[in-house]
């Protein structure tokens, strides 16, 4: 096994790469358990989130397969045909990449929604919390709830550039088979639904109450939550 450091963007690519390839020269046998992802932070010299996101890849793609509280094993020594592709997910957009992107704007964003929301806006923005309110009671998570929510706080900002880049943030995670795989391992989970609503709801009152400072507190802190579920849970 020589793993080496990898530096430049996107990361997971070159991990995933690596791996792969240790695993097609026999380094690891099927049935044979990977290195834990903090050896593998220390091996590569990275952060856990490339980490998570190449295992992913390699998950998805059918090589390897993990066990609740056991670790990351070998199941095939190569891509299975007609699996998530590799070719795809270069080409695609990283989870850690629209998670950084949502950090820096969605705070932006809804400090012109608190601004400028009309009326009309905050009965939409009621409606919706009210239905997310009713999910998590219910004990699930409706991804698309949550996405239409966030597009309507960009709709409430009243500036269609926004609004175009948040419709272009949502395609990113629709098109990212990662984003999913992550997210139904990490941000779903039943101790993180509570949560999850509570923090939306008490972004819908600071965008009522039109208290902008609040509401940009709120969500910055909203997305580092984000950000750390899916890379520390």
């Amino acid at each position: 096994m020589n793993f080496n450091p990898v530096s430049s963007k996107k990361l997971y690519i070159q991990i995933y790469q690596q791996i792969l390839s240790e695993i097609e020269l026999g380094s690891f046998k099927v049935g044979e358990k990977l290195p834990t992802e903090r050896e593998l932070c220390e091996l590569f010299n990275v952060s856990r989130a490339p980490v998570r996101q190449a295992l992913s890849a390699l998950e998805l793609n059918g090589v390897i397969f993990s066990r609740q509280g056991e670790g990351v094993y070998v199941r095939n020594s190569k891509v299975l045909t007609g699996n998530f592709q590799t070719s795809f997910f270069l080409k695609s957009i990283s989870p850690e990449d629209i998670v950084e992107a949502r950090m820096c704007i969605e705070p932006l964003i809804i400090e012109f929604a608190a601004l400028r929301a009309t009326d009309e806006d905050i009965k939409e923005l009621q409606t919706t919390i009210k239905k997310m309110g009713e999910e998590t009671e219910a004990g699930i998570y409706v991804p698309e709830t949550d996405e239409i929510l966030h597009k309507q706080i960009a709709k409430a900002s009243h500036n269609d550039l926004f609004i175009k880049f948040m419709s272009a943030i949502s395609n990113a995670m629709k098109q990212q088979e990662m984003w999913q795989f992550i997210r139904d391992r990490t941000v779903t989970r039943p101790d993180y639904r509570d949560v999850n609503f509570q923090e939306h709801q008490l972004l819908i009152n600071a965008i009522e109450n039109h208290k902008e400072k609040e509401a940009v507190e709120l969500m910055s802190t909203h997305m580092q939550n984000l950000y750390e579920r899916y890379w520390k849970a």
